[in-house]
């Protein structure tokens, strides 16, 4: 396998990636793929050659071998680093599924027009495709450790095993070669893909949170502009306040003269002079 093209093409998710992302790509580069290479392939290269048995019977040593390791370790890791970082590419997949999309409507409708403003950024489609890569990577991980758990009982690995499978003619005694140091490379390539769990984990809680946060946000804008819509409209404003003198003097009390005033006298001694004008012998009584 060519690490560097490797490296190469999942280097393009580091752009599109969170901090967290970054943290997770960091860590299987450094404790994974770097360890791997560099360590483990010649830790575990002579495991066949080094599984000693007590017999000389032919093919005894090959079938306790593939019964005690059915897969092996180098290799199953191998395939992990494959499938884990393989929905990093659904990302970068659906990025370049955009941009492609921006070129076309670019040319069809003028250079200036725009279709997303960052191809990139993690909304839409694009988001639910970074969240799903998430998950799925959490879930292969998670099923790894479950086959290397169930393969080798608890990661561990004895320095003597007994075989009584056939072609052996009897029970007989196999020696592992370098039982402790690949004992300890295990543990720390599962602790290292705890890690990435971890933060896969993270990761998921941050962007759920984060968008929660924005849409809770959204709603509160959106209120707060329908607040501010209904106080502007003059039909609703019903929080207009009235000057301070004419409160004064609608809550002021009549005065007995405004009180006794007769409004209508002059009315009245018009009519008068009106009766005395037609009829001057008649005297109002």
């Amino acid at each position: 396998m060519d690490w560097k093209t490797f490296q190469a093409l999942l280097s393009g998710v580091n752009k599109y990636s969170t901090a967290f992302g970054r943290v997770w790509l960091s860590v299987v580069f450094v404790f994974r793929v770097m360890v791997y290479v560099v360590a483990a392939e010649r830790v575990w290269g002579d495991e066949q050659k080094d599984f000693d048995c007590n017999t000389k019977q032919p093919g005894c040593a090959n079938v306790c071998y593939d019964h005690f390791f059915p897969i092996s370790h180098i290799r199953l890791w191998a395939l992990q680093l494959i499938f884990v970082t393989c929905p990093s590419f659904m990302v970068v997949m659906h990025v370049a599924y955009r941009d492609d999309r921006e070129r076309k409507y670019k040319a069809k409708h003028g250079d200036n027009s725009k279709l997303y403003n960052n191809t990139g950024k993690k909304h839409g489609g694009l988001w639910w495709t970074y969240l799903i890569s998430l998950f799925v990577k959490t879930g292969i991980e998670v099923a790894f450790l479950y086959i290397l758990h169930h393969v080798y009982d608890s990661f561990y690995l004895p320095r003597l095993v007994k075989c009584e499978v056939s072609p052996c003619p009897n029970q007989v005694d196999c020696y592992i070669g370098h039982p402790t140091e690949k004992k300890v490379f295990t543990y720390f390539m599962v602790g290292a893909s705890a890690l990435c769990i971890v933060l896969n984990i993270c990761e998921i809680i941050y962007l759920i949170s984060k968008r929660i946060v924005r849409c809770a946000n959204k709603i509160k804008r959106r209120h707060r502009h329908r607040v501010d819509n209904y106080n502007d409209d003059p039909f609703n404003n019903c929080n207009v306040m009235m000057p301070k003198e004419d409160i004064k003097e609608k809550e002021k009390p009549p005065s007995f003269k405004s009180a006794c005033k007769a409004p209508y006298r002059p009315s009245g001694l018009k009519l008068e002079e009106k009766i005395r004008a037609s009829a001057p012998n008649l005297s109002m009584t």
